[in-house]
């Protein structure tokens, strides 16, 4: 027998997606908590490698009770990097960055400073090798940025994962791509490897009113090095957002027409 087709768009939340919510949040935060007790001393003793396997089995939880309480799961499409990287991505929801790691064997992230400072998760996200930012500190921040990248090559720096819109997005909006991409990208001369989403149709940016189904995350062609930086930035934000909105479409949204853009 021919097994059920996936279902690409979002299903009906139901009368009792609350109790749902609530399940998981609960559920989650029991187990980050446990997670994080148990991994500690593989952290400690195997340094970067031993964090990065516990990161690798509490994702993998994570979209597991995804599964469990609200029924929706990713499908991965196209190639993911096993090589460094930086790695430049729509960003939607919780689900996307859940994804996006799972698919990436060495993951770290640019993230806000503040996420550095959430107990376990964020002791973890430093281990990992993760890059904090502060958004208001302009030229420094960069600078800061770009040396704490070259500081983490050294010891090989994985899949770098940037989101330059900044922070998530509605479904059928578009925030200005901002230009730390492309700075990376000019400073670590590795390649870039776009990510497409459509994970806020079924996982809002809220995270409460989450639908069945089957969100898809796309990894594109990767850009190889040695772009000027501005025209890394047009290419990678055309590509990912007109693949995004394919995306989307799949999953019944109906798009405003876009420019074309060449």
């Amino acid at each position: 027998m021919a097994g059920r087709a996936p279902d690409y768009r979002p299903g009906r939340l139901g009368p009792l997606w609350w109790l749902r919510t609530l399940t998981y949040y609960l559920h989650v935060s029991l187990a980050t908590l446990v997670l994080g007790i148990w991994g500690l001393p593989k952290a400690l003793t195997g340094g970067r490698q031993g964090a990065q396997r516990v990161a690798t089995v509490w994702i993998a939880h994570m979209l597991r009770a995804a599964r469990w309480h609200f029924g929706v799961r990713v499908e991965v499409r196209g190639t993911p990097p096993a090589a460094d990287c930086i790695v430049a991505a729509k960003h939607q929801s919780f689900l996307d960055i859940l994804a996006i790691s799972d698919a990436c064997p060495q993951r770290a992230f640019v993230m806000k400073k503040e996420i550095m400072r959430v107990p376990i998760m964020g002791w973890f996200a430093r281990e990992v090798g993760s890059v904090p930012i502060d958004r208001g500190r302009g030229a420094e921040a960069r600078n800061a940025m770009i040396r704490a990248v070259n500081a983490a090559m050294a010891q090989g720096l994985g899949q770098l994962i940037i989101y330059p819109e900044g922070t998530r997005t509605r479904p059928g909006t578009r925030r200005p791509w901002k230009a730390g991409v492309a700075t990376l990208y000019q400073a670590t001369g590795l390649p870039c490897q776009p990510v497409a989403v459509n994970c806020g149709m079924f996982w809002p940016r809220e995270g409460l009113r989450v639908r069945p189904g089957v969100a898809v995350i796309e990894f594109l062609p990767p850009i190889p090095p040695g772009l000027p930086p501005a025209d890394l930035l047009a290419r990678v934000e055309a590509e990912v957002e007109a693949a995004s909105d394919r995306l989307m479409a799949e999953a019944g949204l109906a798009l405003p027409a876009r420019p074309h853009v060449a």
